[in-house]
């Protein structure tokens, strides 16, 4: 596979960055994942480092060297990671579940496949344009389904960030379908938090990345979210990939971009044991190190 990839990732205004973001990849296969740990619960930050690098972890195990259901595999992934998250507060003694939206790409045989629970984007642009994104779960999107909201006043609507579905909410979030598009050559993906697309249009993020050297064009729209989101700048993540392989003879094949259902999505999904574990091992993991600044359930009134 042949690609080039930058990362962005900033503080912006808040007391403490709780984006995580990461890719890894074997010689068939490429993981892109992105997560916003939510500050209006407690230990967001963990949340998001909890999903990434379960995701992570699944997919070290699970890449040999491709994926054999990568549409399996990213539901597995998300929920997977929404359980763990409910076992550690129990584990822990939590007074609240950590929670976190995330979204993650595989891409695989020319292919990329997508998934994603609440509000972080990924985006497929192609000659300056979005070709797709992903639909958030929020009350604003909602209100735009109904057809009680026009599409272009989700940015500034009060309801924009009011989750329907995240990892570690009260509710299974719902992964039953996954985004798939047969990539062509120059393609962009760029996946993202809230702190990089509220403040820039969708049309301003597809200019902004189109023909231009990926890292200083990644770091300048990060740069314009945080001019323009001022003093209320939330962190601004992004992970964006260009595509430099041969456009694929898709003859006979629906190119997409396009929704497919995942078969058997009503079956339960829980985190393995030993992937868990193995994440928590090393103790001078980012991970283990922000767990034990968690409470103690031994310690808890």
């Amino acid at each position: 596979m042949k690609f080039s990839i930058a990362e962005e990732s900033h503080v912006g205004r808040r007391p403490s960055n709780q984006d995580r973001l990461g890719h890894w990849r074997t010689e068939a296969a490429l993981l892109l994942v992105v997560a916003d740990g939510m500050g209006g619960h407690a230990n967001g930050d963990y949340a998001a480092e909890l999903a990434v690098r379960y995701a992570a972890a699944l997919f070290r195990r699970e890449a040999t060297p491709r994926l054999a259901d990568p549409a399996g595999f990213l539901r597995a992934a998300c929920l997977g990671a929404h359980v763990a998250l409910l076992q550690e507060e129990q584990a822990l003694g939590l007074a609240d579940t950590p929670r976190t939206t995330v979204v993650a790409g595989v891409v695989q045989d020319g292919w990329v496949h997508w998934a994603h629970v609440g509000d972080s984007r990924l985006y497929l642009l192609r000659g300056g344009e979005v070709q797709a994104r992903t639909v958030d779960h929020t009350l604003a999107q909602e209100l735009v389904d109904a057809g009680w909201l026009p599409a272009a006043e989700i940015r500034g609507h009060p309801d924009r960030n009011r989750l329907l579905q995240c990892l570690g909410g009260l509710d299974t979030p719902r992964v039953d379908a996954v985004g798939l598009a047969r990539l062509e050559t120059n393609d962009v993906l760029l996946l993202c938090t809230d702190g990089l697309w509220e403040p820039v249009l969708d049309r301003q993020l597809a200019a902004g990345l189109d023909k231009r050297p990926l890292g200083p064009a990644l770091a300048g729209l990060a740069r314009l979210a945080r001019e323009r989101a001022g003093a209320e700048c939330d962190n601004v993540s992004a992970l964006a990939l260009t595509w430099d392989e041969p456009t694929a003879d898709a003859r006979g094949v629906d190119p997409g971009p396009r929704l497919v259902p995942i078969e058997d999505a009503e079956a339960p999904a829980t985190p393995d044991p030993d992937i868990l574990r193995a994440m928590l091992a090393d103790p001078d993991s980012d991970l283990a190190r922000m767990r034990r600044t968690l409470p103690d359930p031994q310690e808890a009134p």
